[in-house]
């Protein structure tokens, strides 16, 4: 371990890896059907896991699970028709993230998991405050050069097995999370990010409730 995982904020830090796996109705945003996080603690120089939940997510009815869908997830309409809805689901997880800890939510791009739980965010006030990590822009900073950056390219790049149940936000957040801890590693190992400020500065994302809203020029 070097600096990085040294550093004070960092060792203070809960870092919760999460995915989703989503319809995408026409004339609406993403609606989640699945989701999956992964709490990781760095503490006397390891690894720990703190902390693991996965949900099925039962559609609104304007975001059916489609042909498509169920081709990548291999999720069908009939599991998910008994699953709880999403206030339910985002409400369970948001109650997992108490007040006075300090997190960081982590994504293989996390633009899309940003989303979701922006949308969500009246039933998950505190997760929706939660700022982001995407593994992306971290991978571009220490791998420059990789043909692209998406999750299998980096699976193959850290000959990490890509799992069989690929696309399944359970399955995804494992690989998604080794995928972070080798960039962290290799982070730890150049000295090129040497404390959580520097890691957040690269590869950082706001979460979209704590971006201000700015009022127009001539609003009264």
């Amino acid at each position: 371990m070097g600096s990085l995982t040294d550093d004070p904020d960092f060792r203070a830090t809960t870092f919760v890896v999460v995915d989703f796996e989503t319809t995408t109705p026409t004339g609406h945003p993403a609606q989640p059907i699945e989701v999956a996080a992964l709490a990781l603690r760095c503490q006397d120089g390891a690894w720990t896991e703190a902390g693991r939940s996965t949900s099925l997510i039962r559609p609104p009815a304007f975001a059916p699970v489609t042909p498509a869908d169920t081709a990548q997830t291999g999720l069908t309409a009939a599991e998910l028709a008994g699953a709880p809805d999403v206030a339910h689901v985002m409400g369970a997880l948001d109650r997992r993230f108490t007040p006075d800890s300090q997190y960081l939510l982590v994504a293989q791009h996390a633009a899309t998991e940003a989303n979701v739980i922006h949308n969500a965010r009246a039933h998950c006030p505190t997760l929706a405050r939660v700022n982001f990590l995407d593994t992306i822009p971290l991978a571009k900073h220490l791998f420059p050069g990789l043909a692209n950056y998406k999750l299998d390219t980096l699976l193959a790049h850290f000959t990490i097995p890509r799992p069989a149940a690929r696309h399944r936000a359970y399955a995804d957040v494992d690989v998604t999370a080794k995928v972070f801890l080798h960039l962290l590693d290799a982070a730890d190992d150049t000295s090129q990010l040497t404390d959580l400020a520097a890691l957040v500065k690269v590869a950082g994302r706001t979460a979209r409730s704590n971006v201000p809203v700015q009022g127009g020029l001539f609003d009264i």
